[in-house]
């Protein structure tokens, strides 16, 4: 199967209010990796990992998923082609992958996710 869901971003003004409510709703495990970015993990056999963070720089609220893919230029591009719109990227997370967001058609923003090495 191709270009899988790897990834998931809750971001809001209030942090320690998000890590708190998802910690308590679902029993998530939390791991601070920076000051405005938390790794949840959701203590289960299945299900993918995510993020809960402050949008940097500071912008609007937003939950979104990443989509892994081998190129995320390449991604980024055949997706403007498509009628989507860059937001974001590509950027290297240091020490991680690298990334990029987009719109698509009717403006819900997602991620794309390089294909990791």
């Amino acid at each position: 199967m191709g270009n899988p869901v790897v990834h998931f971003e809750v971001m809001g003004k209030d942090i320690v209010a998000l890590q708190n409510f998802y910690k308590a709703a679902f029993d998530w495990e939390m791991q601070s990796v920076m000051p405005s970015y938390t790794m949840v993990k959701p203590n289960a056999p299945s299900g993918i990992n995510g993020g809960i963070g402050t949008p940097q720089p500071a912008g609007p609220s937003y939950v979104t998923f990443y989509v892994e893919v081998p190129d995320v230029a390449a991604g980024l591009a055949k997706i403007e082609k498509l009628g989507g719109k860059k937001v974001m990227g590509p950027m290297d997370v240091p020490g991680g992958p690298t990334i990029a967001l987009f719109t698509d058609p009717e403006g819900h923003m997602i991620g794309l996710l390089g294909t990791r090495k």
